[in-house]
């Protein structure tokens, strides 16, 4: 390709140290963690059975051969504790008489902040645990934990305001009628391992605060982070409210669908995933269901794009946390006129990442969890290069064990893995275009409609691809990286991205139903409907405003 010079093959081998010594103290914890407990009923019970061994994609090196550090262990639970705990949640719903679903709003609302106080003295360890289990950078762990106590405010709030909006009686066409929001009952939590503790939450604490009982099975990694909240979760809400399970998924989640009581599963991963667990379920019409799926989310660069923005922003989407999140621009589009200036630039800036351990000063691309994941993207590099494509960025691709060094892929053709398929890595597949028809029909054929970014100066033409992307994904990006946030604004997903809606208010309504107690306007009627609330006989009909 013209205009593009490779840079100097990075050192990778010296990423890894030789021992734990080489850790600065404040990084380190006592290892190996070794967790037994597991919460069932308000209990905390210990597990004295097979255990799962925690790895590290942080590496120590062996001579020449760098090897993940082990971390500790976590129960290898079986189907009996996870029905078990499924037991424990269906007994505290109690059909909808459970002292949980029945309490108050407020009275919810102090559990949830118990809890938010609780969580905060487990800072420093979370924080450390998301660095060594994930591999994520400390400002980005330091992040997640913040931001996932904020979403806990912020829910409260938010329910608050929904709330007080619901505390008011209707009277219409001769009924008098109050209608709030009721919860749907037993909720099965499993989060993903790339956001383990603030994605996972996202679900969990709506389904909290909104009424139901939860079964909670931590991502298959990120587990031990979660470890020292099981205390809270034991003295913040009653018993049988919050159930851990831990252990293979079809081992112990099977069991759980197939026993027909549960209500709605509250999933974050792959479609496949979800799609067996949905089939499982022997109630299909009763399972209401909440995922956050794949996607494959595009940039599209037009040709008057600011490149010195559009650069930084298609950095930040397509390589922050390795390119380990959904809504990571996992394919950019480029047209044709000013591909080798875009390229000479973005490959700039990529050499220009700092690779290390996540608590190093600087670090932006750490080693990979998964395993075998770094031989996956070099797999899928190699099938692009017979297709037609090569690696812009000198060393991209490498591979030292759990780590992989970020690679440019250029020009990426129809049919390769990298052009059809997520990645979830380091990779960043680049493809030309002469017609934006050629953009156009990618993102329809897609089976992903999550989100979209956008990158030029002409309003005219940014408003000619709007209107045909808004019917094709849930979120169009203009000159700014696509991603989740404000929790405020909808995450949702066209296609097979994602079912339900999450944000702090969407998310309290996709766990619970709208329900309304109604009688026909009667003197007797109104009589009871008055003493009822004056009286506070029903914490359902109620016109308390909560503060």
């Amino acid at each position: 390709m013209r205009g593009v010079t490779m840079s100097e093959q990075p050192s990778i081998a010296t990423i890894f140290p030789a021992s734990l010594n080489a850790i600065p103290a404040q990084y380190r914890f006592a290892m190996p963690l070794c967790q037994t407990g597991y919460l069932i009923a308000g209990e905390i019970r210990h597990w004295a059975g097979p255990m799962q061994e925690v790895r590290s994609p942080v590496c120590l090196m062996d001579g020449e051969q760098p090897l993940p550090v082990v971390l500790g262990t976590v129960p290898l639970l079986s189907s009996d504790e996870a029905l078990a705990a499924l037991d424990a949640a269906v007994a505290a719903w109690d059909c909808g008489r459970g002292s949980w679903p029945t309490m108050t709003v407020a009275e919810r609302i102090r559990h949830l902040e118990q809890f938010a106080w609780r969580m905060k003295e487990q800072r420093e360890l979370v924080v450390k645990l998301l660095m060594w289990e994930i591999g994520k950078i400390l400002p980005d762990a330091e992040k997640e934990f913040d931001r996932t106590v904020q979403y806990i405010i912020d829910t409260i709030d938010a329910l608050k305001e929904l709330d007080r909006a619901a505390s008011r009686f209707t009277v219409e066409e001769g009924v008098i009628a109050q209608i709030r929001r009721a919860p749907l009952g037993v909720v099965l939590c499993m989060g993903p391992y790339n956001y383990p503790l603030n994605e996972t939450f996202t679900t969990l604490i709506p389904a909290l605060i909104m009424g139901n009982t939860v079964v909670f099975k931590p991502a298959k990694l990120g587990v031990l982070l979660l470890s020292p909240l099981l205390e809270a979760f034991r003295d913040c809400f009653p018993p049988g409210v919050v159930n851990t399970v831990y252990g293979d998924g079809s081992t112990v989640v099977g069991p759980l669908m197939q026993s027909g009581k549960v209500d709605c599963l509250a999933f974050i991963g792959s479609s496949r995933v979800a799609d067996s667990l949905k089939q499982q379920h022997p109630k299909p019409h009763r399972l209401r269901s909440v995922l956050g799926l794949g996607a494959k989310n595009p940039a599209i660069i037009l040709p008057d794009a600011e490149l010195e923005l559009t650069v930084n922003e298609c950095l930040l989407g397509s390589l922050s946390f390795n390119g380990q999140r959904c809504t990571a621009l996992k394919i950019i589009f480029v047209h044709e006129k000013i591909a080798d200036d875009f390229l000479k630039r973005f490959v700039e800036a990529v050499d220009g990442l700092q690779p290390g351990l996540p608590w190093e000063a600087g670090v932006k691309i750490t080693p990979l969890p998964v395993p075998g994941k770094p031989q996956q993207m070099a797999d899928w590099i190699a099938d692009a290069c017979e297709k037609g494509a090569r690696v812009l960025n000198q060393g991209g691709g490498s591979v030292h064990g759990t780590y992989c060094h970020p690679a440019v892929v250029y020009p990426v053709a129809p049919g390769s893995e990298l052009y059809e398929h997520e990645q979830f890595g380091p990779v960043v597949p680049v493809v030309p275009y002469t017609d934006i028809n050629e953009v156009i029909s990618y993102i329809r054929d897609s089976c992903y409609g999550q989100q979209a970014s956008i990158f030029g100066s002409d309003p005219q033409q940014l408003a000619e691809l709007i209107d045909p992307l808004v019917h094709q994904v849930c979120r169009v990006n203009l000159n700014c990286q696509c991603q989740r946030g404000p929790d405020s604004f909808p995450f949702a997903g066209r296609k097979d991205s994602a079912e339900g809606t999450l944000s702090v208010s969407d998310a309290l309504r996709v766990f619970s139903i709208r329900t309304l107690v109604a009688a026909k306007d009667q003197p007797v009627n109104k009589t009871i409907l008055t003493d009822i609330v004056r009286n506070r006989r029903s914490s359902f009909l109620t016109t308390d405003f909560i503060f």
